[in-house]
């Protein structure tokens, strides 16, 4: 077949090289309710025409806002191949961010995936005169049901081919808004060509023998939308995980050979590891910390010795192997983005037969930039691995990474001004990150340019690393390290309450609250301990002098975090500026 030059050219492939009795499955309760290629393919096309009989057409945009599940891609291939343009919405978005992209990307039809959504969906256009016709994935009471559109496409006598021979690789496959930590939402402008070529370029993560995937990041994230097309491109079987709520049950039923993570999710799963870990007793409890120190010093493959080695096919043996039981038994792949990776992390999952590749990308990138490979050459602990191959990337006079390539945005949507901002003379995209590159193209992220801040004393202080530090401590929830023109660099703390609460009923503590617990003199003098410890590895004048415990989680439905979990700072510094003040009195 001649190569693939727009996304629904995948599912054509894959109905010639694989047609699977199992192409995707949903939950359904308590099961799987699952699609065949020739059930998938039939279902989409139906939708076409249904789509085309309601008066859609091609550069027309519809937007979907729901979880996770095969519909997801049933509207998503339905649209590409007319040429439609899909706009997915996050579900935690605020009323006025929802109607601004309505209203901005001039969406004609919604797909929603339950009542919740519908009615978050009918409040947010009410508020801002918007008429828009609505469909649910979910029956629900008095609602339109997408079946309708399905139904309506099979009494359609359409050939479909002129509409897919219509559809050229610079078409705009999907509006994708980003939420940004500050200003209006942006709209990026990604074609076919922009997904296509990035599939293609990290096509080579994908071995033939994984055979099955679970997918829970949202799809409504270019990381997990791309990834989920790359499975497709691969022949791989995709079950859809709804939200995080039944994750573990989710794995141990799927027993996926692969899946995308965030790295707050591994985070959980290994400071859950160590708690089981600290409850036992005796000569398990000693192998377990021996084994799992064991992990920590784990070098790059060809790195460890042959003494190493052998140790650690001992732990593997006898504690590692439980880890890759906890997560089904076959795992043997997990890639990690949206925000850094711990490097304790990724070495301790390699050591434990779990490759966790670390890869870096922006929405306007669609995604990958770079990306750890699986082969013993092919990833460096504390990096986000090579540049792919069919992109340039170089770093600028202030350390800002430039990128330019096949798989960039071309522009942000009605935004001229912006979209100028964003390329620099010689057409390279800003990242608005900062890095090194290594002579043998490997890129290292060392912070956001946009986070760096300058304190009093005229010095430069990158908050991440430091922030990456703090949260190797399992004390540790979210943290996040302030001081712009101030005399120190210092530390809004919210702790890991589990943890802190088992801390303190160890320690005869009592309290009556988390507000309580966070003022409490012993937890204060736990948690300098903490700080002074991670401060050690840092310059006297990025060291955190003081910090502030606060005693609720920060959240995506308070707006504190982007939907992405990354960290509002704005916002936080303006929730608890009477603290700061406090602080730095």
């Amino acid at each position: 077949m001649e190569k693939l030059t727009r996304l629904f050219d995948v599912i054509t492939k894959y109905r010639e090289d694989f047609n699977k009795d199992i192409m995707v499955a949903g939950r359904k309760g308590d099961s799987w309710q699952t699609y065949s290629t020739d059930e998938f393919i039939e279902i989409v096309n139906n939708l076409s025409k249904g789509l085309l009989a309601k008066g859609i057409k091609k550069g027309d945009r519809v937007a979907i806002m729901s979880g996770n599940r095969p519909e997801w891609n049933f509207i998503d291939f339905a649209c590409n191949q007319l040429g439609v343009a899909l706009v997915p919405l996050y579900p935690t978005l605020s009323n006025q961010d929802l109607s601004y992209i309505i209203n901005d990307a001039e969406v004609k039809i919604l797909f929603v995936s339950n009542q919740e959504l519908s009615d978050k969906a009918d409040v947010a256009c009410k508020e801002n005169n918007l008429q828009l016709e609505a469909f649910t994935f979910d029956e629900v009471n008095g609602r339109s049901s997408y079946k309708e559109v399905l139904d309506l496409g099979k009494q359609q006598d359409i050939d479909l081919k002129p509409f897919n021979d219509a559809v050229h690789e610079d078409d705009l496959l999907t509006l994708i808004y980003t939420s940004g930590t500050t200003g209006k939402p942006k709209g990026v402008y990604l074609s076919h060509k922009n997904l296509i070529s990035n599939v293609t370029a990290c096509n080579h993560l994908m071995k033939p023998e994984y055979k099955k995937a679970l997918s829970f990041l949202p799809l409504c994230h270019i990381f997990e939308r791309m990834v989920v097309y790359m499975y497709f491109s691969k022949g791989v079987q995709i079950y859809y995980a709804e939200n995080l709520d039944n994750i573990v049950v989710d794995i141990n039923e799927v027993k996926p050979d692969a899946f995308t993570t965030v790295p707050r999710v591994l985070e959980k799963v290994y400071d859950k590891v160590v708690a089981k870990g600290k409850d036992l007793t005796g000569i398990k409890k000693s192998l377990f910390f021996w084994a799992l120190d064991l992990g920590h010093k784990y070098q790059e493959p060809t790195k460890n010795s042959a003494f190493y080695n052998f140790k650690l096919g001992i732990a593997r043996k006898l504690i590692f192997s439980k880890w890759v039981e906890a997560l089904g038994g076959n795992i043997k792949l997990i890639v990690s983005g949206g925000a850094a990776l711990q490097e304790r992390l990724a070495r301790v999952f390699w050591a434990a037969g779990i490759k966790v590749l670390e890869g870096y990308g922006l929405t306007e990138t669609s995604p990958v930039i770079a990306v750890n490979r699986w082969d013993d050459e092919g990833v460096r602990f504390g990096t986000v691995g090579p540049v792919l191959d069919n992109l340039k990337v170089k770093i600028a006079s202030d350390g800002e990474i430039l990128v330019k390539g096949p798989s960039i945005f071309s522009q942000y949507y009605r935004n001229e001004e912006a979209t100028k901002e964003a390329f620099d003379e010689e057409g390279y995209f800003r990242t608005g990150d900062i890095g090194e590159l290594s002579k043998d193209n490997f890129l290292k992220i060392t912070d956001r340019k946009k986070e760096m801040f300058k304190t009093a004393g005229g010095k430069y202080v990158a908050p991440q690393p430091l922030e990456n530090k703090f949260m190797e401590s399992t004390f540790i929830g979210q943290v996040m390290v302030i001081g712009e023109n101030q005399r120190f660099p210092a530390a809004l703390i919210v702790p890991a309450f589990e943890e802190l609460e088992k801390w303190a009923k160890h320690k005869g503590i009592n309290y009556s609250s988390q507000e309580d617990l966070v003022k409490n003199e012993q937890v204060l003098e736990k948690y300098k301990s903490i700080v002074d410890e991670a401060n050690a590895n840092f310059g006297h004048w990025e060291q955190v002098k003081k910090f502030e415990l606060l005693p609720k989680e920060w959240t995506i439905n308070n707006g504190e975090l982007t939907p992405k979990l990354s960290l509002k700072r704005k916002v936080i510094l303006q929730k608890e500026e009477a603290k700061i003040n406090k602080l730095y009195e």
